[in-house]
C-alpha cells in the first residue's frame, strides 16, 4: 500500500549534502555521453542521477535500467515476502500474456471487446464458485484490488439503505456500519470517506481475535447500512462466522421488521474457501440471501500479480441503477460502476488464464497444498516449545485453545479434518519461553530473520488485545515444502542465537530509513510509534496485508 509523501526541498536537502564527491563538479562538467558500458560512464562515479527534479538532459536507457536495478536489489526478495497475501509468482505463459497485453486498458471496452469478453466470463465464473442463485442475475466488475471493491460494496449498502429510508420518509442522517477491530484499512476507509460512522467492535481471544456475534446483535440498529463481514483475518487468518451473524440478523428483522445486508470481505478466503475441503466450515456466500455481495482479490489467492480485484452483486437489484454510469467513449455505449476509470486489462486476461488453466482441481490441490505446509509450520513452532499458535488451522476441527504440552494432531486427511481458514501462521514467544528468557525481544526473531531475508512481520493483535504481538507468515503456493523445512531450520537458528545473546534489546536494529523516507514521509519507525499522534486504540490498522 503506498503511502502520502511530502515534496522534498531539494535546496534544503542538498545543503546537507553539498560535500559529497557527486556535487563537487572536480571532474568537470563534460556533459558526454560515450560510453562502454554503464559503469564506465560518467554516472558511475562522477554524476548522480537526478532524484527529485526532471533532469535538464537524459541519460543513456542501459544506464537508467543497470542503476536503477542496482537501487532496486536493495529491496527484499518478493518470494520471501511472508508478510504478504499479494501472489509473486506466476507461471511463465501467464507472464507472456499479461507482457503481450500490458498496454490494454480496462476502460476501453469498444477497443478490446475480445478481452471484454474475457472479463464477462470472470464474473461469470466466480459468481458460480460463490453460489450464484437461479432466478437471481449476479453482476459484478472487475476492480484494482479489493479496496475499492469494499468502497463499491459499501457505497451500494449505503444507496439502498438512503432508498428505503427515503421511501418511508426516514431520516438519513446517521448512517452506521458494523465491523471488527481486526478489519483491514480498508472497510474504515470506506467509512471515513463516504460519510458512515464505522462501529468498529472490539475481538479478543474469546472471539478468535474475530468479529464476535454477540456484539453485532448489541450494536445493530435501524441506521446500520449492513454488516462487514471478513472471510479470512490478515492478523490471524480466522474466517469470521457469517452464517451465524446472518442467523442473528433474520432474528433481528423477525423482531423489528429492519432488514441489514451482509457485504463479505473475501480478500483472501474468496479462492480458498470455494476449493478446500474445508470450505468455510459454515455457509458464507450467495447460498445465505442475506449476502448481497462479496468481493475478493485475484491477485492474493486467486494467483495474479497485483492490480486486479473482484466485487459481485447476488443480483441486479442490490446495485442501484443510479450508481451506474452510462459512458459514451470512443465510439461505444458501456455501463460502469467503479472508482477508477483507466485500469490495466492484462490481470483481467491473467485471472481467467489461471481459472481456465488450474480448473477447480488445480486450484484445490494449490490451496490444499498452501494448508498442510501451513499446518507443518505451525506443528514444528509449537513442538519447539519456545512458541504458540494464535491461528488454528493445524488443530483438530473444534479445537480452538492451545494447551501447552499437548500432543499434535496429524491424523487428518486433509484440510475438512482441520479447522477452517486461510494458510496462515501466527505465532507467539510461549509464556514459558518469556520466563526463561525476559532478555529475549520478540521483535529481534523478526530482525534476524530480515537479516536472512525472510520478511516476517512482528505486530500487535487488534486494540484491547494489542498486548500480544505476534508474528505472521502467509503460506502461499511458492512457500513449498523444501522452503518450510529451511525456514523452520532458521527460525529455531536463530531463536537459538538469541537465547545465548547476552541481555541487550537486539530489537534496536532497524534498517536506516532512507533520506526519501526521511524527507516526504510522516510514517514513524517502530521504535517511535509512542511518538504517533494518534494511539493505536484510534489508529488505523493496516495488518501487513
Amino acid at each position: 500500500m503506498a503511502g502520502l509523501a511530502k515534496h522534498v526541498d531539494t535546496d534544503e536537502l542538498m545543503k546537507t549534502l553539498h560535500d559529497h564527491p557527486a556535487h563537487s563538479n572536480k571532474h568537470g562538467s563534460n556533459r558526454a555521453l560515450n560510453h562502454s558500458t554503464p559503469y564506465s560512464s560518467r554516472y558511475s562515479s562522477s554524476v548522480e542521477l537526478s532524484k527529485f527534479r526532471i533532469p535538464h538532459d537524459g541519460a543513456p536507457a542501459d544506464v537508467v535500467h543497470q542503476l536503477l536495478k542496482d537501487e532496486l536489489d536493495l529491496d527484499g526478495r518478493p518470494n520471501l515476502n511472508l508478510a504478504s497475501f499479494v501472489g509473486t509468482y506466476m507461471e511463465r505463459e501467464a507472464e507472456q500474456l499479461m507482457i503481450e497485453n500490458i498496454s490494454k486498458n480496462m476502460s476501453d471496452a469498444d477497443e478490446y471487446p475480445a478481452m471484454m469478453d474475457m472479463h464477462a466470463r470472470c464474473i461469470s465464473i466466480i459468481a458460480n464458485m460463490w453460489g450464484a442463485q437461479k432466478g437471481e442475475k449476479a453482476i459484478g466488475s472487475a476492480t484494482t484490488g479489493s479496496s475499492e471493491a469494499i468502497h463499491l460494496g459499501g457505497l451500494a449498502m449505503k444507496r439502498r439503505w438512503q432508498e428505503k429510508r427515503q421511501a418511508a420518509g426516514k431520516d438519513t442522517a446517521k448512517p452506521n456500519i458494523i465491523m471488527g477491530a481486526n478489519a483491514q484499512v480498508a472497510l474504515e476507509k470506506f467509512a471515513r470517506y463516504f460519510e458512515v460512522e464505522a462501529r468498529i467492535l472490539p475481538v479478543s481471544a474469546k472471539s478468535s481475535y474475530r468479529l464476535d456475534p454477540e456484539l453485532v446483535k448489541k450494536n445493530i440498529d435501524e441506521n446500520t447500512i449492513g454488516i462487514f463481514i471478513i472471510l479470512g483475518s490478515t492478523y490471524t487468518g480466522h474466517y469470521e462466522p457469517v452464517e451465524e451473524i446472518s442467523n442473528i440478523l433474520d432474528e433481528y428483522e423477525k423482531e423489528t421488521g429492519v432488514d441489514i445486508p451482509i457485504h463479505v470481505d473475501a480478500a483472501s478466503g474468496g479462492f480458498i474457501a470455494p476449493f478446500t475441503h474445508a470450505k468455510a466450515g459454515f455457509k458464507w456466500d450467495f447460498n445465505l440471501p442475506r449476502v448481497k455481495s462479496i468481493n475478493t482479490s485475484g491477485h492474493k489467492f486467486g494467483l495474479v500479480y497485483a492490480g486486479v480485484g473482484w466485487i459481485i452483486w447476488r443480483g441486479e437489484s442490490y446495485l442501484p441503477k443510479h450508481l451506474i454510469f452510462e459512458l459514451h467513449y470512443l465510439g461505444g455505449t458501456e455501463e460502469s460502476y467503479t472508482l477508477n476509470f483507466s485500469r490495466p486489462g492484462a490481470q483481467v486476461i491473467a485471472q481467467y488464464y489461471n481459472l481456465i488453466h488450474l480448473g477447480f482441481t488445480g486450484f484445490q490441490s494449490i490451496m490444499e497444498n498452501t494448508l498442510a505446509n501451513a499446518r507443518l509450520l505451525s506443528r514444528a513452532l509449537e513442538t519447539t516449545g519456545w512458541y504458540r499458535c494464535v491461528s488454528d488451522i493445524h488443530r483438530k476441527k473444534g479445537d480452538l485453545e492451545y494447551k501447552k504440552g499437548k500432543a499434535q494432531y496429524e491424523d487428518g486427511q486433509n484440510s475438512a479434518d482441520y479447522n477452517a481458514g486461510l494458510p496462515v501462521v501466527a505465532f507467539a514467544l510461549s509464556d514459558d519461553f518469556k520466563k526463561d528468557f525476559p532478555h529475549v525481544k520478540q521483535e529481534s526473531v523478526s530482525n534476524l530473520l530480515r537479516a536472512k531475508q525472510y520478511i516476517i512481520p512482528n505486530y500487535p493483535l487488534p486494540p484491547d488485545e494489542e498486548k500480544t504481538e505476534i508474528l505472521r507468515v502467509v503460506v502461499r503456493e511458492s512457500l513449498s515444502l523444501d522452503m518450510i523445512d529451511r525456514l523452520i531450520t532458521d527460525i529455531v537458528s536463530v531463536t537459538e542465537t538469541l537465547m545465548k545473546s547476552d541481555k541487550f534489546d537486539l530489537a534496536a536494529w532497524q534498517p536506516t530509513p532512507s533520506i526519501e523516507k526521511q524527507h516526504s514521509s510522516h510514517g514513524l519507525e517502530h521504535k517511535n510509534k509512542h511518538k504517533s499522534r494518534n494511539p493505536m486504540s484510534k489508529g488505523v490498522h493496516r495488518t501487513v496485508c
